[in-house]
């Protein structure tokens, strides 16, 4: 690895850290859940000199998530790289890969970007960005290329936690510094083989999608549960909290149905066999954003257009759902360009030996008809797309 002594002599002399943030960047473009790229707005530079944050204007809100061995979630807010250790890490030369599970979607896009800006503001330069189009013999392929070019960082999500843990063990052992999104590879020890997770509060996402639910219906009604069917907390705990809220706070509305997909582009099978053996839902709560499209179509196939849709993560097309008045009615919404900035800031917490929360979370974002356009303008930093705004004509 390409680490230097006086990389370590400084951060032994250096006692604490400095109190000012800067605001987060902005993505250079979006994508819609087909992979097309959407209007964006002009690209916001890193700022040339200061310390390294989230945006520090995200509301303070209680974080509800915990981590895959029970860990209580730490807001990213805390998390900083000062001016001087920014100037350690660009002294390294370092290179980093990114292996993500997809990628293609607004969500996905503005991780990857926010990733790019902040290395780069870093001195860290990103040689692979890797998509596995959610297939765990790909991932674990995609690991043994990376790793092939000798990355000093891997910023990764598991497609499959049990089958890609031998490579990232791999990775580990080679001195590479992990730091993984939205889940874990088993066998692994925060601190020991990576450095940290980093997530949006996913419960917090569920909770947030069950009282949107709620109030649209009025606290009583019959509703049906897509979920992710398979080994990722994070989707898990997003459905849990969902089912939680509903079980404590609204008696009157049962689950009567329940649903996995396996895959992004499942939502419409599972949902059009939910509808057609229970006709009478009057609500519908889907893991994410790209499931929930499908989802919609069902409902609409079906003549459900009255049915209320809540789901997670703000995309395009959900988002023209929403503020057109249409099936969908909410999203606990993630912040995933601060989370792609959280991502590289711990990274460069890995370079430094800088001892790092084992769990990172940001908080949930509350998305309805009504602030829409300025919860965009907060999860991407950029206005809406032309396409988002004249769905709210």
């Amino acid at each position: 690895m390409k680490k230097k002594k006086s990389l370590y002599l400084t951060l032994l002399l250096s006692g604490c850290l400095a109190l000012a943030g800067c605001a987060n960047q902005s993505p250079a473009t979006s994508a819609d859940q087909s992979g097309t790229q959407t209007p964006a707005e002009e690209k916001v530079q890193a700022p040339a000199s200061g310390p390294i944050t989230i945006n520090m204007d995200i509301p303070d809100k209680e974080v509800l998530d915990k981590g895959p061995n029970g860990e209580q979630a730490i807001s990213a807010k805390t998390l900083q790289l000062t001016e001087a250790e920014v100037q350690n890490i660009k002294e390294g030369n370092f290179t980093a890969a990114l292996v993500m599970h997809y990628t293609g979607t607004d969500y996905m896009t503005a991780q990857i970007d926010a990733m790019k800006a902040t290395f780069e503001r870093m001195g860290i330069k990103v040689i692979a960005v890797t998509d596995a189009q959610f297939k765990s013999e790909k991932q674990i392929s995609d690991i043994e290329t990376v790793l092939a070019k000798s990355p000093d960082i891997i910023v990764a999500v598991p497609v499959d936690p049990v089958s890609s843990a031998a490579g990232f063990q791999k990775a580990a052992k080679a001195g590479v510094k992990i730091v993984f999104m939205d889940g874990v590879a088993h066998g692994l020890e925060a601190g020991k083989d990576y450095v940290s997770i980093v997530s949006g509060d996913n419960a917090g996402n569920g909770a947030t999608a069950a009282e949107i639910m709620a109030e649209k219906l009025g606290g009583k009604g019959k509703v049906g549960v897509i979920f992710y069917d398979a080994d990722f907390f994070v989707t898990s705990n997003r459905s849990n909290a969902f089912e939680q809220t509903m079980k404590d706070k609204y008696p009157d509305i049962e689950i009567v149905a329940r649903g996995g997909i396996t895959g992004p582009n499942d939502g419409e099978k599972v949902a059009s066999a939910m509808l057609t053996r229970y006709p009478d839902l009057d609500g519908l709560f889907v893991i994410w954003d790209v499931p929930a499209e499908g989802a919609i179509a069902a409902a609409r196939t079906a003549g459900k257009n009255d049915l209320v849709i809540t789901t997670t993560d703000l995309g395009t097309n959900v988002g023209i759902e929403v503020i057109s008045g249409g099936i969908a009615k909410g999203i606990g919404a993630q912040l995933p360009y601060d989370q792609g900035v959280a991502q590289a800031i711990l990274a460069g917490y890995g370079i430094l030996g800088k001892e790092a929360p084992a769990y990172v979370s940001t908080p949930s974002l509350p998305v309805t008809q009504e602030n829409l356009l300025d919860a965009w303008k907060l999860v991407y930093g950029v206005d809406a797309p032309d396409i988002i705004k004249n769905a709210a004509k």
